[in-house]
């Protein structure tokens, strides 16, 4: 009523009231009346404030990245912001320029500029993992670049939340790394077949090794019964040798006796010993010899009578003795 108005800023609001081109008040969350005809009212929202941004950058093996972030700020000297930009409200509070915008904007570029510096220098795959190098490198960038102080806003955070190439690159780099994690894949299953097939080898050769020692223990054991046996039977032997000397040693001794025995009967003469030995106890055996040395001189006998009693005598087989 009347060009007369009531001002009441937040406590976020950076307030600047010109009055005949001069600053009549200023301040944080100021509450005023105003003449509007001959005030200008400037709102400066000094909180911080996020920034979304999208760039499409290139890198240096010439790959398109599209890099989603958002930059976080605010705004530290409103009076030096009001001298460049105009953030100067209408009666309804509306800006009355896109001044407000084109902070935004300033914002953005300069830090698509930093952005565009780093990620030239990347190839594809570094420039995908890298975001952590590049939000540092475009966050002190930002902090010291001029255009920035000038306007008096402070930089509180820059982040980026993602890079992705193109579809069609996308798509490629997935099969690729596909493909890499199959190989992996295979590499580590023929790793394991190789593992199972060099742990049978071993177990195999265990094997083998422990039936050659079980073999050379029983060749052991049969060599020491051979020489069991061998050491038996030359033993045997040396007994049978013995036992052939001493059979030898004892038939010479029995012939050495009865050689001794029978050397006083050697040169008698054979009727005189059979006499000796066995006549004395049989009369046949005399009869005989008698018939015998008779025949032996029967030229010189003349007449022999013998009687059929003396006869019957020598004829029987079992002769009563007398």
């Amino acid at each position: 009523m009347l060009g007369i108005n009531f001002m009441k800023a937040n406590p976020t609001t950076y307030v600047l009231h010109y009055s005949d081109g001069k600053i009549k008040r200023e301040g944080i969350g100021l509450s005023f009346f105003y003449y509007s005809p001959i005030s200008t009212i400037v709102t400066v929202p000094i909180a911080s404030a996020d920034l979304p941004f999208v760039f499409n950058e290139i890198t240096s093996d010439f790959q398109s990245v599209t890099i989603q972030g958002q930059i976080t700020y605010r705004i530290g000297d409103a009076k030096q912001l009001a001298k460049l930009l105009d953030f100067s409200i209408a009666s309804d509070g509306k800006y009355r320029s896109e001044d407000p915008e084109l902070l935004k904007q300033r914002l953005v570029n300069t830090a698509q500029i930093s952005t565009k510096s780093v990620v030239q220098k990347l190839v594809l795959r570094e420039a995908l993992i890298s975001s952590s190098a590049i939000v540092s490198q475009v966050m002190d960038e930002l902090k010291n670049a001029d255009s920035v102080k000038m306007l008096g806003v402070e930089i509180i955070g820059f982040s980026i939340l993602s890079i992705r190439p193109t579809p069609e690159m996308a798509r490629a780099m997935e099969a690729e790394a596909r493909e890499a994690f199959q190989r992996k894949s295979d590499e580590a299953i023929y790793a394991r077949r190789n593992a199972a097939v060099e742990q049978e080898r071993v177990i195999k050769e265990s094997e083998l090794n422990t039936e050659i020692a079980v073999e050379e223990k029983r060749r052991k054991i049969r060599e020491t019964q051979m020489a069991a046996e061998i050491a038996i039977e030359e033993q045997r032997a040396s007994l049978i040798d013995q036992r052939v000397e001493n059979d030898r040693k004892d038939t010479d001794s029995r012939a050495y006796a009865l050689e001794t025995s029978l050397a006083p009967l050697r040169n008698m003469d054979w009727k005189t010993l059979m006499a000796v030995s066995n006549g004395a106890g049989d009369s046949r055996l005399m009869i005989s010899l008698a018939f015998r040395e008779l025949a032996e001189n029967a030229q010189k006998i003349g007449e022999l009578n013998i009687t059929p009693d003396l006869l019957n005598s020598l004829l029987e087989t079992n002769p009563r003795k007398k």
